[in-house]
């Protein structure tokens, strides 16, 4: 039986040669990082506000085409567009 070849994309074959050239360390105390790790995704993730805006309705449209693309609803789309605004990441077409 033939193994799957699985098609990465740019990063994650970055990520792959960066571990087979041994660049990658262990962390010193692996479950104190978790823990942290974890508490920032949970403060990052939280959502405890709500925003009403109204938009133009092709671009409306234009967004729940690209979510249903995504395989994710258009909220969670828009929030994280918004996201990664406010964190200084540059959005990507």
């Amino acid at each position: 039986m033939k193994k799957k070849q699985i098609k990465l994309d740019m990063e994650e074959q970055e990520l792959l040669d960066s571990y087979n050239k041994g660049e990658w360390k262990s962390v010193k105390n692996l479950n104190k990082a978790k823990s942290i790790a974890k508490k920032a995704a949970k403060n990052t993730l939280r959502k405890d506000a709500r925003v009403n805006i109204r938009l133009a309705s092709n671009d409306l449209l234009r967004i729940k085409q690209k979510a249903a693309y995504e395989g994710i609803p258009y909220q969670t789309l828009i929030a994280s567009i918004l996201h990664k605004y406010a964190a200084g990441y540059s959005i990507k077409q």
